[in-house]
């Protein structure tokens, strides 16, 4: 009996600030595959949470949140950033916030949390392909993904990223304050107990410090093999 050959993935984990969202959706749109933005899923429960006036600390509020939030992606009608509407609102640009990332790093190492979520990634592994990207989809959602890439850029160069992002959009931020929370977070998720943040044994590791969007582009595109 022949079965059929189960629909690539192509993996995209690292650090906040690396460029995982932006590289994500360029290769995703190249290769014409589907995208999951996993870190989107931990932020919009976190925002959930927050509007609903939860303290993050009670495990069992925030399980609950995250098993009954409504999470949908759509694409923006300008082809720009994709939209996340969470509970029937619009929550895209408050999901970029770093308050909004806070919250989601802090949910994220919560097991009970990761589980109510996982069926939901899973359910994005659909034909012709998946790019996911996130910080456990090449080492626990998605092990068996046939490509995967680790992206990394000193804590300083994803400062300085975040910090032209959140000032276009007119937020009030320092770098120095944004850098504090980037190494912060950085060992946080790298060493919680649930998931750690690290690149899977079999990932191709890509330091983007100092690296134009098209190079890495280019340099993702060619780990996924014809």
């Amino acid at each position: 009996m022949r079965t059929s050959a189960p629909v690539p993935v192509l993996t995209i984990d690292g650090p906040s600030g690396s460029g995982k969202g932006t590289i994500s959706r360029l290769v995703a749109e190249h290769l014409g595959w589907r995208l999951l933005d996993s870190g989107a899923l931990y932020r919009a429960v976190g925002y959930a949470a927050g509007m609903a006036g939860l303290d993050l600390s009670d495990t069992e509020a925030v399980t609950r949140c995250a098993a009954g939030t409504r999470i949908q992606f759509r694409a923006a009608p300008d082809g720009g950033e994709t939209r996340v509407i969470v509970n029937g609102h619009d929550a895209t640009d408050e999901l970029r916030t770093e308050t909004a990332g806070a919250a989601a790093s802090a949910i994220a190492s919560v097991p009970s949390v990761r589980q109510a979520l996982v069926a939901l990634q899973l359910g994005f592994r659909k034909g012709p392909g998946l790019v996911a990207d996130g910080r456990d989809m090449g080492t626990v959602i998605f092990p068996d993904a046939a490509y995967k890439v680790f992206l990394t850029a000193s804590a300083a160069e994803r400062a300085k990223r975040r910090y032209k992002q959140l000032k276009e959009k007119g937020l009030s931020v320092t770098l120095s304050s944004l850098q504090s929370e980037i190494e912060a977070r950085d060992a946080r998720d790298a060493s919680r107990a649930v998931a750690p943040l690290k690149p899977a044994r079999d990932a191709v590791l890509v330091d983007t410090t100092g690296m134009g969007i098209e190079d890495v582009v280019a340099e993702v595109l060619a780990v996924v093999k014809p």
